[in-house]
């Protein structure tokens, strides 16, 4: 696995309509070169809010860094962003924020991490705050001041994308609605994003499908022999009685 699970990397909140802009710019048959020319143009008009104004350079290049989780994935992620990408082709891009929440999971770990940490304090409370969620995040990355700005974007990125909602209270946060997902080929990518972000790129099917990581979404619940089936990348092996492993075939 590439050094990626010890960056942080959340350093801008992400709008969903500036992945989705990515998008449809590779959809078009943008390189990447063609891509980063026009989202320097294009981010440098958007507000954080969604709006539009300037905004400087260093800020927009942060986002950037994200957003090419999807143009320009590394080298090991490139198979994967190739799938996704066919996938999302035949998609409403109305239903495109899973797609995008696999793609960044599997670049940026800490985004996936976040998200997991978040959706195990929803799974014991009604609304959580992000003193709660850097508390998790520190006992894993150590207390730096990083840890929670980066944090921050990224349950800020939550928000914009509509899986949160900010409470009356200040710092504290309520879970959206979760989105439906019926394709099995989209829950087996999601799988496949949550063993990239895994330092070993393997995990109990069982523990995947209840992976808090993806509190935005109510999974469909899959065999093994249907993943082994579906997916080149995929590998799985059985262990115990009923219990069923996933890993990534090239560990």
């Amino acid at each position: 696995m590439s050094k990626r699970h010890d960056k942080l990397g959340i350093k801008q909140t992400i709008q969903k309509h500036w992945m989705d802009h990515v998008v449809k710019m590779m959809l078009a048959g943008l390189n990447e070169k063609e891509i980063r020319a026009e989202l320097d143009e294009f981010l440098s008009t958007q507000k954080q809010s969604g709006g539009t104004g300037e905004r400087g350079k260093k800020t927009y290049g942060m986002a950037i860094s994200i957003l090419a989780s999807w143009f320009a994935p590394e080298k090991d992620l490139i198979p994967f962003r190739d799938h996704a990408l066919a996938l999302i082709r035949h998609e409403n891009p109305r239903n495109w924020l899973p797609y995008h929440w696999a793609v960044i999971s599997a670049s940026y770990p800490f985004w996936f991490n976040v998200a997991k940490q978040t959706g195990r304090l929803f799974n014991l409370q009604d609304q959580i705050t992000q003193v709660q969620v850097f508390s998790r995040l520190k006992e894993q990355y150590g207390d730096r001041e990083t840890v929670a700005r980066n944090a921050r974007y990224a349950i800020r990125s939550f928000v914009a994308w509509g899986v949160l909602e900010d409470s009356k209270v200040k710092g504290c946060y309520e879970q959206c609605k979760p989105m439906g997902i019926s394709e099995p080929n989209l829950t087996i990518l999601l799988y496949e994003a949550a063993l990239y972000a895994d330092k070993e790129g393997k995990a109990a099917l069982g523990l995947l499908k209840n992976n808090p990581a993806f509190f935005p979404f109510q999974l469909p619940v899959l065999t093994g022999d249907y993943i082994a089936q579906q997916s080149n990348t995929i590998d799985v092996v059985r262990y115990g009685l009923d219990d069923e492993l996933l890993k990534l075939k090239d560990l």
